[in-house]
């Protein structure tokens, strides 16, 4: 089989890193792309792309388009973290997390779509989250993005699917990555006295993380999936209790698993 041309956003670590090297090892040729990206990681070629940026985006598909002239496999990984209550998250730091997790992948999504149709298929592979399928306290604008890229997923899997592209969704739970370092607190949340439970509540988000798998686990699904002449839409991985929680959401009265989650993240009743 001809080798397949692969692009991975937000490749410079964790999951994205893991996915696009992986994909490399195992004879894909494979294109990463960071904000910040060198000339080449091992066997990854690294882009600059800002998936916030229209013309970065088009730009960085076209240079792959130029120079393999197709791309099979798109894996839409980049994204941020902002943590805090509600209120007290600014408009502009809700805007930004919405504007990479959620109107990157549009972004992405539409630039490669025509060369997809064109060449009579692909993956649309889009790393959603746990956090995306059950409403994470004190992480709503990441959950709303998650939330609604699942939406965007499932519409897009229908209209893409007469065109041979298959769209995928892999929902991956706590996973050991540098999100962690990196995720932003929001700017007024350090001063909100009426949410004591965050400080406590975000020290258990982030051990939860650290303690998880590491993002091989996520690649090495990727890897399945990609090789699946019939992949489903979902793929859920992680800790066997956050996977199950999913489960529990879909068969029990919510009102027990909202019951647990505010037990287990501090939150009075």
């Amino acid at each position: 089989m001809e080798q397949r041309v692969v692009l991975v956003t937000g490749a410079s670590s964790g999951i994205g890193h893991a996915c696009a090297r992986q994909l490399a090892e195992r004879g894909f040729r494979v294109f990463g792309t960071s904000r910040m990206a060198g000339p080449k990681e091992g066997p990854v070629r690294m882009l600059r792309m800002d998936v916030t940026d229209d013309a970065s985006v088009l730009q960085g598909v076209d240079a792959i388009l130029q120079s393999e002239g197709r791309l099979d496999i798109v894996v839409n990984n980049a994204g941020i973290a902002v943590a805090g209550p509600l209120e007290s998250t600014s408009l502009d730091e809700a805007r930004r997390l919405l504007d990479v997790n959620l109107l990157g992948v549009f972004r992405v999504c539409r630039a490669v779509l025509p060369w997809m149709r064109r060449q009579g298929g692909g993956f649309l592979v889009d790393i959603s989250s746990i956090g995306g399928l059950i409403g994470i306290p004190y992480q709503p604008f990441y959950s709303a993005s998650k939330f609604a890229l699942e939406g965007l997923s499932e519409s897009l899997r229908l209209e893409a699917r007469p065109f041979g592209v298959r769209v995928v969704l892999i929902e991956p739970g706590d996973t050991r990555t540098p999100i962690t370092r990196h995720r932003t607190v929001a700017a007024d949340a350090a001063t909100n006295r009426l949410y004591p439970a965050f400080p406590a509540a975000l020290e258990r988000m982030a051990s939860d993380e650290q303690q998880g798998p590491g993002p091989e686990r996520v690649a090495r699904l990727l890897c399945r999936i990609v090789n699946h002449p019939r992949p489903r839409l979902r793929y859920t991985t992680g800790p066997p209790a956050q996977r199950a929680a999913v489960w529990l959401k879909r068969l029990m009265p919510y009102t027990l698993l909202e019951y647990g989650m505010r037990r287990y993240y501090g939150l009075k009743h």
